[in-house]
């Protein structure tokens, strides 16, 4: 960003939803200006004392013009995985144009809807998700509020995601062919059609079918099924499935700190990976399948027993 956008010591890059400063901590080593705005104290406080200078606040279009009114104005502003958090989007999206320079970019970068459904990601909808972002609707909310869409990126964080380049609706930046692309792929994929996304339900309701279907017949043979991530996705995926203690006997993690307790909603108990060698399972269900192939490869041991992995989203596979 940095040599793209020409940024030097009289440049001002600001992030919303800073953190503790992480991102913004190299623009402070490359002696650019910058300023984090993140409402959690503690988070915010962190950050200042890796010398990154930051406000305690909510970003909106209230705090926005107090930041314009103290004379903050941005060359670049970074708002990453948070466009999705917010409540009000149109309140959150018109407080970047009161605090960016004419010229100035915005980045925002969020986990693509075309993945989601495309990829059957229904386990990555979460309580803290208010939206689920396409470019198509991004650029509508922008546009509302007087800023465009220049620049699109594809990123292969959390699903897959997109980084979106925004500025006023004046400025000089051209169009560049990720726009194009971006808006191509997603009408292909009929994401401004209410067809795809009744489709998508009826998808997610066949995995759901399958995958019950698979406990009963071990519950028929009299084969054990554990499982192991104790993940949040997991946790979407269990309790939209319906499934129980009855079900899957156990799960297994490697935090600590989820150790000995139960899984929400299910209330399946959570042990140390150890569990699976000392009650070897028939099954053990990868829940955050996004990790297969790094799970599986740790865990390899459980087929000294004979026991099989197991994987639900698309579709149930015993490997």
């Amino acid at each position: 960003m940095s040599a793209r956008f020409g940024l030097n010591a009289d440049s001002l890059v600001v992030e919303v939803a800073s953190n503790d400063g992480y991102l913004l901590r190299y623009f402070v080593e490359q002696e650019i200006p910058v300023l984090g705005i993140e409402p959690a104290g503690a988070a915010a406080k962190a950050a200042i004392e890796l010398g990154v200078p930051t406000k305690i606040r909510f970003f909106d279009e209230t705090s926005a013009q107090a930041l314009a009114d103290d004379g903050v104005k941005a060359d670049l502003i970074a708002a990453n995985n948070v466009f999705a958090h917010v409540p009000d989007i149109r309140f959150f999206a018109a407080g970047f144009p009161k605090i960016l320079k004419p010229q100035g970019v915005v980045t925002f970068e969020f986990p693509h809807l075309l993945n989601l459904i495309e990829g059957y990601q229904f386990d990555t909808i979460y309580h803290e998700h208010y939206s689920y972002l396409s470019l198509l609707s991004v650029e509508k909310v922008l546009t509302a509020v007087g800023m465009r869409v220049f620049d699109v990126r594809e990123l292969p964080t959390h699903g897959g995601s997109l980084r979106v380049f925004a500025c006023h609706g004046a400025a000089f930046h051209e169009a560049q062919p990720g726009v194009t692309l971006i808006r191509a792929k997603e009408a292909q994929a009929g994401l401004h059609q209410l067809a795809t996304y009744q489709q998508f339900s009826h998808n997610i309701a066949s995995i759901r079918d399958e995958f019950l279907a698979f406990l009963l017949r071990a519950k028929q043979e009299n084969a054990r099924v554990a499982a192991y991530g104790a993940a949040a996705k997991g946790n979407t995926f269990l309790n939209y499935c319906g499934v129980t203690s009855d079900d899957i006997d156990f799960v297994v993690d490697r935090n600590p700190a989820k150790q000995n307790h139960l899984l929400p909603g299910s209330h399946i108990p959570v042990r140390t990976p150890e569990a699976l060698a000392h009650e070897k399972p028939d099954y053990v269900l990868i829940l955050p399948w996004n990790l297969f192939e790094e799970i599986s490869t740790s865990m390899a041991h459980i087929s000294d027993w004979g026991g099989r992995f197991v994987t639900a989203v698309p579709h149930v596979k015993i490997w």
